[in-house]
C-alpha cells in the first residue's frame, strides 16, 4: 500500500474535517501521513467534536501554531497550510512517501502570509523547476489546462506555438492518451479567421506535436495523429464527442472546467503532471461557509484523489 503525504490545507476550512471523517476509508486505499502537529489536530478535533481516529499518523510541518477561526481568511492559517504542503512535498523528495495529496488552501490567506505563489501548481513549478501541468477530471473525462490562473484578457497573448507544442507532448506522455481533443480559443474556433485568428497558432502546434509523435510512433507503438483540433469549444463536450474523447486540452481555465464541473462536480480531482513526484488534490475549495458547522460533507473528491494514487502504476 502506497504511503501518501497529506497536506492538511487551510485549517479554517473543511480540509481537516475531511481528513478526520474519511480516515477509515482512506486507510483502505493508501497509508496516509498527515502533515499537522498534535496541538493543531487536537484543537480542530475539539472544534468539530470529533475523536481522533485510531492510527491517524501525523508529522509536524514545523509551522507556528495559531488559534483557529473557522470560516475566516487568516494569514496564520495561510502560513500553516503552506508549511504543511511544503513538508508533504519534502517527504516525497526524501522518499519517505510515494505521493502527495493536498487538501484545499485559500489563495488569499497565502497572499496575506506573504507566500509568493497563487496555488499548489504554481509552487510545484518553482520547487522542481519544471513546467507542471494542471489536469482536472474523473476517469470518464480529464481536462488539461494550457493556461490556468491568469486573467482572461491575457490568454491570447499566452498562446505560443512552441510552448503549446511542448505542452501537448508532455500531456500525452504523462497521460498515455492516444486520442486528445484540443479546443480552439474563439467562438466557432475562429470560424476561419472571421472571429479571431489565434486558432492558426493552435493548428500549427497540433501539427507539430503530431509530426513529433509520428517520428517515434514505430518505437512507442502510438497512433500517428493523437491530437485533434482545434475543436469548436461549445460542441466539444457533447455526449457524442465524449464517447470519442476522454482527454481534452483547454486553452484557459473556465473553458475546460465549466463543462467538467457541470458533469462531474462532486467527483473530479486535480492532478499535477510533468513532475518528478505524483501530486493529487481535491477539486474544490475550503468551503468556509460550511466549515465546522456540522454540515454533511461530500467526500468523493478527496477519496477519488487518494484512489488515483492507489491505482496509478508505479
Amino acid at each position: 500500500m502506497k504511503r501518501v503525504a497529506v497536506s492538511i490545507g487551510d485549517l479554517n476550512g473543511i480540509g481537516i474535517e475531511l481528513a478526520l471523517r474519511c480516515h477509515k476509508a482512506a486507510k483502505t486505499l493508501v497509508d496516509p501521513i498527515y502533515l499537522i502537529d498534535r496541538e493543531m489536530l487536537e484543537q480542530a478535533a475539539g472544534l468539530l467534536h470529533l475523536d481522533i481516529p485510531e492510527g491517524f499518523t501525523i508529522q509536524s510541518p514545523g509551522a507556528e501554531s495559531f488559534v483557529m477561526q473557522p470560516g475566516t481568511v487568516d494569514a496564520a492559517a495561510g502560513a500553516y497550510s503552506f508549511a504543511s504542503f511544503k513538508a508533504a512535498v519534502e517527504l516525497c523528495t526524501e522518499e519517505h512517501a510515494e505521493a502527495v495529496c493536498t487538501l484545499p488552501i485559500h489563495k488569499k490567506a497565502w497572499e496575506l502570509a506573504g507566500i509568493p505563489y497563487k496555488g499548489h501548481t504554481d509552487a510545484l513549478r518553482d520547487f522542481f523547476d519544471r513546467e507542471a501541468i494542471m489536469m482536472l477530471g474523473y476517469p470518464q473525462m480529464y481536462v488539461g489546462l494550457y493556461t490556468e490562473h491568469i486573467p482572461l484578457r491575457d490568454v491570447p497573448d499566452a498562446l505560443d506555438r512552441e510552448k503549446l507544442t511542448r505542452f501537448l507532448l508532455d500531456f500525452q506522455r504523462e497521460t498515455g492518451a492516444e486520442e486528445i481533443a484540443v479546443l480552439g480559443l474563439n467562438p466557432h474556433a475562429g470560424d476561419h479567421g472571421v472571429l479571431g485568428d489565434e486558432e492558426t497558432i493552435i493548428e500549427q502546434a497540433i501539427t507539430q506535436a503530431n509530426q513529433s509523435i509520428q517520428s517515434s510512433s514505430s518505437i512507442f507503438h502510438l497512433p500517428s495523429s493523437i491530437f485533434t483540433g482545434p475543436l469548436v469549444p461549445d460542441t466539444a463536450f457533447t455526449p457524442a464527442m465524449r464517447k470519442h474523447f476522454r482527454y481534452y486540452v483547454a486553452m484557459y481555465h473556465d473553458q475546460g472546467l465549466i463543462p467538467l464541473k457541470a458533469l462531474h462536480f462532486d467527483e473530479s480531482i486535480n492532478v499535477s503532471l510533468n513532475l518528478p513526484i505524483l501530486r493529487t488534490s481535491v477539486d474544490h475549495g475550503t468551503a468556509f461557509d460550511i466549515a465546522y458547522k456540522g454540515k454533511e460533507l461530500n467526500t468523493k473528491s478527496y477519496l477519488n484523489a487518494l484512489r488515483y494514487i492507489a491505482e496509478r502504476p508505479t
